[in-house]
């Protein structure tokens, strides 16, 4: 699937509150409209195509977490990646806004000190590396695998991997932050963990989340 990254994919970020929850999680840098800053994304609008991006993690913050929380993580997932990967970024071809969906992986981090409610830009990914960045604890949390990994196999590609929607997509792709405080300070996690790990793992842990969504597309005719 870096057919998306590689391939280059296109992202719109538009701020938007999700449902009600305990903690609020702020996009510190939305551009216009809310979108997402190409600096964000894996790929940007290159003449009706793509090219590589920045792919710099977002700034993001958000709220304490309630009495007993001892760490959080964060999710980064897009619900709108289209199911038929063959159809991705291939010339001739229009993705319809109505063809069949599935949720991808961006970012995931778990074990994230409670002394930590906010994110500089950069921190968890700055540019492109070969095979993402190492599966590890860092200062600012474990790094889990993205949804590349499920599909290419040389790295482990931990950290952050922005928004590169297919150029050829004509629905605007969808971009949500799940922050999560937890009342454990590291969860039983395998070295090479993913979302669906940490969600596993997670059970009985949550004490509360919250989410903001952003939007992202290089496809000029693509609506939500």
């Amino acid at each position: 699937m870096l057919t998306i990254a590689r391939t280059a994919i296109i992202l719109a970020f538009t701020a938007s509150p999700l449902l009600a929850a305990d903690i609020k999680v702020v996009f510190e840098n939305s551009g216009q409209g809310g979108t997402l800053p190409e600096n964000n994304a894996s790929c940007v609008a290159a003449g009706g195509k793509a090219a590589a991006g920045s792919n710099k993690s977002p700034a993001l913050s958000w709220s304490k977490g309630p009495e007993g929380t001892r760490s959080y993580a964060l999710a980064m997932t897009d619900p709108d990646v289209p199911q038929d990967l063959s159809l991705l970024n291939k010339d001739g071809t229009v993705i319809a806004r109505d063809a069949p969906r599935m949720e991808f992986t961006h970012w995931i981090l778990a074990d994230i000190p409670a002394t930590v409610t906010q994110l500089t830009e950069g921190a968890d990914g700055d540019g492109l590396p070969q095979g993402g960045l190492p599966l590890e604890m860092t200062g600012h949390g474990r790094r889990g695998k993205n949804g590349f990994a499920a599909f290419l196999k040389d790295g482990p590609y931990g950290g952050y991997m922005g928004a590169c929607p297919p150029w050829n997509d004509l629905r605007i792709h969808r971009y949500r932050i799940t922050v999560y405080a937890l009342d454990t300070d590291r969860l039983m996690l395998p070295d090479a963990f993913t979302r669906a790990d940490f969600l596993a793992a997670a059970k009985g842990h949550v004490l509360a989340s919250g989410a903001a969504e952003l939007t992202y597309t290089i496809n000029a005719k693509a609506t939500k």
